[in-house]
């Protein structure tokens, strides 16, 4: 399987790409499941005048723009059902910043097939490093976006074996991120890439049965770059590993 869980559409303020576009882009790139991950306070707020210029704060109603959103996807899935599996995501921010970009406690995100969550190891994080509260809160599949794990694990004082197996038994994948473009200044993931090459890294994720997810964070689909999201996921099903969604 060659999949992308997280792209960015005109949703999320930082991109201006339409839904369809990306979808038949990743078409031509022969990416076989693609996965919307929109920031939840973009669509949740709906206007940009109002996600940059108040924030989000926590007792927000996103009822409509969550719903709005993915109906949008949903009619573009059965659109191209014959083409690509198309999933219906979000990317969950859980820190509190000077935009307040947490998530609302009344939003109902448990609707949706899955959301990429960040913030994970950060001391303004809604989270407090409790993933598996968090995931349990949102109420459908969880993914770990853009964070080093292994480092994660050596914070908080936690074997990684043990760790990624309560990952896998609580349905929670973790996302290697291959970004590289002008939104993210041209810079890599170092624990993405580091994972790709670190066999003991792999050998660990595999013996525990967790599931990973590769994400290209695409905000610009002129600079998408799909051979570095099929060559993540060659790798990671090479050694063994399963990818989010992969029903095998």
């Amino acid at each position: 399987m060659i999949q992308d869980l997280h792209v960015h559409s005109y949703y999320s303020f930082d991109s201006e790409d339409h839904p369809e576009k990306i979808i038949e882009g990743a078409i031509l790139a022969g990416v076989q499941t693609l996965g919307f991950s929109d920031h939840n306070h973009s669509v949740g707020l709906a206007r940009k005048s109002e996600c940059y210029g108040r924030g989000t704060h926590l007792d927000v109603d996103y009822d409509r723009t969550l719903i709005r959103y993915f109906d949008h996807i949903t009619l573009l899935k059965e659109k191209y059902k014959n083409k690509i599996k198309i999933l219906r995501g979000l990317e969950v921010a859980t820190c509190i910043s000077k935009d307040n970009y947490a998530l609302p406690y009344s939003a109902d995100v448990s609707h949706f097939d899955y959301c990429l969550v960040e913030g994970l190891g950060k001391p303004n994080s809604i989270m407090n490093d409790d993933i598996f509260s968090f995931a349990k809160r949102c109420g459908c599949t969880v993914g770990i976006a853009h964070t080093d794990l292994f480092a994660f694990c050596e914070k908080i004082g936690e074997e990684p074996f043990r760790f990624f197996r309560k990952l896998a038994e609580h349905g929670i994948f973790w996302e290697i991120n291959v970004n590289l473009d002008s939104s993210h200044n041209f810079q890599t993931h170092a624990y993405a890439m580091e994972f790709l090459r670190n066999k003991a890294q792999q050998e660990t994720v595999r013996k525990t049965g967790a599931r990973l997810s590769v994400g290209f964070d695409s905000h610009n689909i002129k600079e998408y770059k799909p051979d570095r999201v099929k060559t993540a996921c060659k790798i990671i099903q090479g050694a063994g590993i399963h990818l989010a969604f992969d029903n095998r």
